[in-house]
């Protein structure tokens, strides 16, 4: 669907996020980066997640000084409290039962740069998510499937984890974890990409 006119790195190990450019036929190269993702005490979900994606392109961009830099940080917030991956399966049950019949918003920041040539673009992009009212049974199961310890929030929606969401409103690629339409906006703009012909 869209060809590189310049050469983009990916900042992240993210499956997801890999297949979502693989399926719109973008070229890159893949270099995750490993940063301490603790919010900082009163950091709000906005701030934390665009924080988190400059500093995952800030850790890769000396590599690869001439490449377009894509980073992306997803964050679960229930309220003003930032969810992020659990911890191990207990963790991801309270998680679960915490947004059990509740709405929720899921924000990704992305930060696009290149060193070489000076630009440093970002943007937040927020979904709502309203969680089924379920039990503890339905919880469990799903914390047993494996799917959620890897995930903020403890769940995918690509996955087994769309059984618990009733609805959403705002971008479904967001709560995935990469917001196309933004993002495309963005390597559009800078004429990165460009649709195929």
């Amino acid at each position: 669907m869209y060809c590189n006119n310049e050469s983009i790195v990916l900042a992240s190990g993210s499956p997801r996020r890999q297949q979502y450019l693989k399926d719109l036929g973008i070229s890159f190269t893949v270099c995750s980066a490993s940063i301490d993702e603790t919010p900082v005490k009163g950091e709000g979900a906005d701030l934390f997640a665009v924080r988190m994606a400059r500093e995952k392109a800030e850790a890769v961009s000396n590599q690869f000084y001439r490449s377009w830099i894509i980073a992306g940080d997803t964050v679960v917030c229930l309220g003003s409290k930032i969810l992020g991956k659990p911890l191990d399966n207990e963790d991801a049950f309270s998680m679960l039962m915490s947004l059990s019949g509740k709405e929720h918003i899921v924000r990704t920041g992305i930060f696009l740069c290149n060193g070489e040539k000076k630009i440093y673009d970002q943007r937040i992009v927020a979904t709502k998510v309203v969680f089924a009212d379920f039990d503890e049974s339905t919880a469990w199961g799903y914390v047993h499937t494996g799917e959620c310890l890897d995930k903020a929030g403890a769940y995918g929606i690509q996955g087994k984890g769309a059984a618990l969401v009733k609805a959403i409103n705002g971008s479904y690629s967001n709560v995935v974890g990469l917001p196309l339409y933004e993002l495309l906006e963005m390597l559009r703009y800078y004429r990165i990409v460009e649709p195929r012909c």
